[in-house]
């Protein structure tokens, strides 16, 4: 961006502020109303906050009832800086739009927005309190720490309460009353390279602000003398599923200044469960609680929670209260499965995960948040409705770990969670050469950090490990540290040493590769047999570059950058990845695009190939390792960079921010099926895969190979197909077919013995190899020395289509079943049709949604019915758009059995 443009963006800032100020003056602010009830947590809803270079009174001033904050911004419970400016609309521009996020960092007149700490300032109220009481301020992680103060008093100093995760309980007691009281918090401003906070490396730009504020939120707790936290539920499940045994535990505190005796008791899986325990003054003791004469709980016939796919996903409730003098103390609760978790060693030394006794291939991929932290729980809960229509099974959090909803979801859906520490930062510095030592207040905070969220995930049984490093193993030091914690905890889960190839004497071999690639290959790498091809355990890898549909370019990029995008693939591009990242030019992919698919003409072409591109790339990518799940170097876990992007992207994952299904998405889609028919790009074999622990009999396979004007060249039914659970079975070998096209399509299809659909699955194959210079690879990229060719695509006749929709209501959702059908007519095959669901003839596309298949190709005189589900805004302007390679666009009203043909 020129300096002068960035001038005048930052005169536009600052007056935004100052207007922003203004405008929200006269919002009317509520305090926290905390409940009456003592074993209660109320999160603060909403603070006021401001920059401490405006805001210059001191803590004591700004925590006392009646300071004026009318210049203050109100925003919700759990915002960042960045997060709660964005809702007061202080920036009159989008910030993910073109590279205006630049202007952000720009100073305004007052100096920059983000070097400066910022006031949070809330109030709460109390009611009058029976019987002894205590107050706690709860704080869940500060980014990147946090003076805090009470009614006047300051009750904690950042040198205690810093880092991203750990949690911390404040008695304010003695500074608290019935009715009005206040907290302020100071936050200071950190930098990932030198705190323990976020960092988001070369995932997306750096939020201006580098996420600083409370982001997980507040609680004002109360509770008697004798506080309850951590309950824990440690199920040991036998090998035949048949009994369980609970370890049921809490952590009692005694808050008072005299030994009390507390009485814990409550139920675990509806069995009742108590223990009496002396405490002295300030003691903390874990109370094991017992169930009648047994120091365990035991369950017959448990109700046993499994991954996705494999089976149900129940939960067990853990709930107990103290009791202290024949008066309710405090209470605690959590939720918990009965499943068991174990990892081993291939020969290879991979790390195989084996639940409940049954091996299974983790396929999943890297999470990010929000990049300003917002906290949305519809679009979290939008996300793993994704997770489940892709058929996935695992996230991998690196760093940015989330707060207890999103282990609720996964707990719910049956989604493992891998999550750990992130790399490139302060959480790795002292592994790195050349990184800065840490001190011995790194060390609390990460010692408090990793005991905070052992508490947090400890009880979920979606989460199976925890990666105590990423891109380098932490030091000696620092994972004895963690490994020590971790016991203390109680944590029962595999510890992996970092999500490379490495040892560590404390946590063993790790069992991981991470050996790229990061960046364009084409789909013929994953089947073969070195770097990060289908072979082990991969916790990170991609083919790179992944491009939205084109109405998202276009909302993304200015018109300067979508005409850079298709006509200059030298350009570095802001919204591809950092600015200094390798990663911010596309010219492996769009070169790969160009010599395959033949150069861009214009956008829409670009946009138009590279979901061609990404639908095959992603979807051989997930096919390989299915292929080799019981091979001899067997694959055992692929997570793809990335699920999701922390802003809109054109990088990394499968689906966009946006939350608008791409071709990325249908390929792993289609991949991912529970029972699924796929092409191996290596030895032409047809497999079939059952990722169920069902075993089907009589399956029935048809295998097609087509010329691209449609004509059968091979034609052969496989009958009786037996199928194992949890396996990957190989049912015909494709022979060499004479008289091929240049470009072919390989068309397989799996029913059952009545003739019932299971899968279906078209591919584009070239008569030209994609041929890889392997000895020429580094971290993130094999070159190409031939490409595949399929510029024969773009000679395909427009083909014909029959479309024919209707919706109906389904409580808050809306539900479109389409029939799109080829008439034998038809010049040609209709390749990669999109659907998609739209809220009037020119409305908004209605997002999220779940499509039973999407980007499907069907020849002349094929058929298929496709389901959406969507939120339901009324029905009555439903619109089914339908778009492809070779067909022109067109609507269809999503009525009563309506239909057209085009």
């Amino acid at each position: 961006m020129p300096v002068s443009a960035r001038i005048v963006l930052a005169a536009v800032i600052a007056t935004s502020l100052a207007s922003a100020s203004v405008a929200m003056a006269g919002t009317t602010y509520t305090d926290t109303r905390v409940a009456a009830d003592t074993g209660t947590a109320s999160p603060i809803g909403h603070w006021q906050i401001q920059d401490t270079a405006k805001a210059q009174s001191d803590g004591a001033t700004i925590s006392k009832h009646g300071f004026a904050t009318k210049d203050w911004y109100p925003v919700t419970g759990r915002a960042t800086v960045m997060a709660g400016l964005l809702e007061n609309d202080v920036f009159k521009f989008d910030v993910f739009h073109s590279d205006n996020l630049r202007a952000v960092q720009v100073p305004d007149a007052s100096g920059n927005l983000f070097v400066t700490p910022w006031w949070y300032r809330a109030g709460f109220e109390l009611s009058e309190a029976e019987g002894t009481r205590h107050t706690l301020l709860r704080t869940h992680g500060i980014i990147a720490a946090a003076d805090a103060w009470v009614n006047g008093q300051k009750v904690a100093d950042h040198a205690d309460l810093a880092g991203a995760y750990p949690e911390h309980d404040i008695d304010v007691t003695r500074w608290v009353h019935a009715g009005a009281n206040v907290v302020a918090l100071k936050v200071y401003p950190g930098d990932p390279r030198m705190s323990l906070s976020i960092g988001w490396v070369d995932w997306n730009p750096t939020p201006p602000d580098n996420n600083m504020g409370p982001w997980r939120g507040v609680d004002i707790v109360q509770t008697g003398p004798v506080a309850l936290s951590a309950p824990h539920v440690a199920p040991t499940l036998s090998t035949d599923l048949a009994q369980a045994t609970l370890a049921v535990t809490v952590t009692a505190t005694n808050l008072d200044a005299v030994a009390h005796d507390v009485t814990v008791s409550g139920t675990a899986a509806d069995k009742p469960v108590q223990q009496t325990v002396r405490l002295s003054p300030g003691e903390a003791k874990v109370v094991s609680l017992a169930s009648g004469s047994a120091p365990v709980v035991t369950l017959d016939h448990p109700k046993v929670w499994w991954p996705i796919g494999m089976g149900e996903h129940p939960l067990y409730r853990m709930a107990v209260t103290a009791t202290v003098d024949g008066a309710p103390s405090d209470r605690a609760a959590t939720n918990f499965g009965v499943r068991r978790v174990e990892s081993t060693l291939t020969r290879q030394g991979y790390r195989q995960f084996i639940i409940n006794g049954q091996p299974l291939l983790i396929r999943g991929g890297g999470w990010a948040p929000d990049m300003f932290l917002r906290d949305d729980p519809a679009r979290m809960e939008a996300e793993f409705s994704y997770v489940v229509n892709l058929g996935l099974n695992t996230i991998r959090s690196e760093g940015k770990l989330e707060n207890e909803r999103f282990y609720d979801l996964a707990d719910r859906n049956g989604i493992l969670v891998l999550p750990g520490w992130e790399c490139c930062d302060k959480w790795e510095a002292a592994a790195q050469t050349g990184g800065e030592p840490w001190t011995d207040a790194d060390m609390r905070v990460a010692q408090a950090s990793m005991a905070s969220e052992a508490r947090l995930l400890r009880n979920h049984p979606s989460v199976i490990g925890f990666y105590i490093g990423s891109d380098h193993a932490p030091p000696p030091a620092l994972a004895k540290m963690y490994m020590d914690t971790l016991r203390a905890e109680r944590w029962s889960l595999p510890v992996i040493s970092a999500a490379i190839d490495v040892t560590t004497a404390e946590a063993g071999p790790s069992g991981m590769k991470m050996a790229g690639p990061y960046d364009w290959i084409p789909p013929s790498y994953w089947y073969a047999d070195k770097l990060g091809a289908a072979f082990g355990f991969d916790s990170e890898v991609s083919a790179g570059a992944v491009i939205p549909r084109l109405e998202d370019v276009q909302r993304m990029l200015s018109p300067q950058e979508q005409e850079a995008l298709w006509r200059y693939p030298e350009t570095r591009q802001y919204h591809a990845s950092a600015d200094w990242s390798t990663f911010a030019v596309l010219t492996p992919f769009d070169t790969a695009l160009a010599k395959r698919y033949g150069a861009p003409t214009d956008l829409a072409d670009y946009v138009a190939k590279a979901q061609l591109d990404n639908y095959d790339n992603v979807r051989a990518q997930f096919e390989a390792f299915n292929a080799r799940m019981g091979a001899a170097n067997p694959a055992t876990g692929v997570i793809y960079w990335m699920l999701n992007n922390a802003w809109p992207s054109l990088h990394w994952h499968l689906y966009d921010y946006y939350l608008n299904p791409a071709g990325a998405y249908y390929g792993a889609k289609k991949a991912n099926e529970p029972l699924h028919i796929q092409y191996s790009y290596d030895s032409r074999s047809i497999v079939v895969v059952n990722h169920t622990l069902e075993q089907r009999r009589g399956l029935q396979a048809s295998v097609k190979v087509r010329n691209l004007d449609g004509s059968v060249r091979y034609d052969k039914q496989v009958q009786r197909i037996d199928l194992l659970g949890n396996h990957a079975q190989t049912v015909l070998d494709l022979p060499s077919v004479a008289g091929l096209s240049t470009v072919y399509f390989v068309e397989l299809a799996l029913t059952e013995a009545d003739g019932k659909p299971v899968s279906r699955n078209v591919y584009w194959l070239s008569t030209r190899k994609d041929t890889l210079d392997w000895p020429k690879s580094n971290w993130y990229l094999t070159p190409v020395v031939q490409y595949g060719d399929f510029s024969a695509l773009a000679s395909l006749p427009k083909a014909t289509r029959e479309v024919r929709a209707s919706t109906v209501r389904d409580g808050d959702y809306a539900v479109t079943t389409v029939t799109l059908s080829i008439p034998s007519s038809s010049p040609s095959a209709a390749v990669q049709e999109h659907l998609a669901i739209r809220r009037g003839a020119k409305g908004e596309l209605a997002l999220p949604v779940t499509w039973s298949d999407n980007d499907v190709t069907l020849w002349p005189g094929e058929s298929v019915v496709l389901t959406a589900r969507y939120p339901a805004q009324g029905t009555a302007g439903t619109v089914v758009e339908v778009s492809g390679w070779n067909t022109p666009a067109a609507q269809v009203v999503a009525g009563a059995t309506q239909g057209t043909k085009h």
